[in-house]
């Protein structure tokens, strides 16, 4: 069964803020890397979505309906709606990412 993924505009702005970040602390080539795997990663959802994990941050709020698939350290955190996968977040894992998932998905 073949999904159709979207990206929320959020997630769209963290692409490219990762993008620019990498590209300022590291090298341009490092950042077209990350952006090609990490979109490839979502482009992959529309095949399998069930794959990915619950994130442990929103198990514990009771949101048990979001999943994530990484990059490490990168994640991409989704959502399964009918026939859509619906990617609400890119980020670093290293970052405090139940501040970061709480703001981001209890607002959406």
């Amino acid at each position: 069964m073949a999904y159709e993924a979207l990206i929320t505009d959020d997630a769209e702005i963290d692409l490219q803020e990762l993008y620019e970040y990498i590209a300022r602390a590291d090298s341009i080539g490092a950042a077209d890397h990350v952006l090609d795997r990490l979109e490839e990663l979502a482009g992959t959802l529309a095949a399998d979505p069930s794959r990915g994990s619950t994130p442990k941050e929103l198990r514990s709020l009771g949101l048990g309906e979001y999943r994530q698939l990484f990059f490490k350290p990168y994640r991409v955190v989704y959502r399964v709606l009918d026939k859509r996968v619906v990617i609400y977040l890119v980020a670093d894992g290293r970052r405090n990412m139940q501040s970061l998932l709480s703001r981001r998905l209890l607002r959406s």
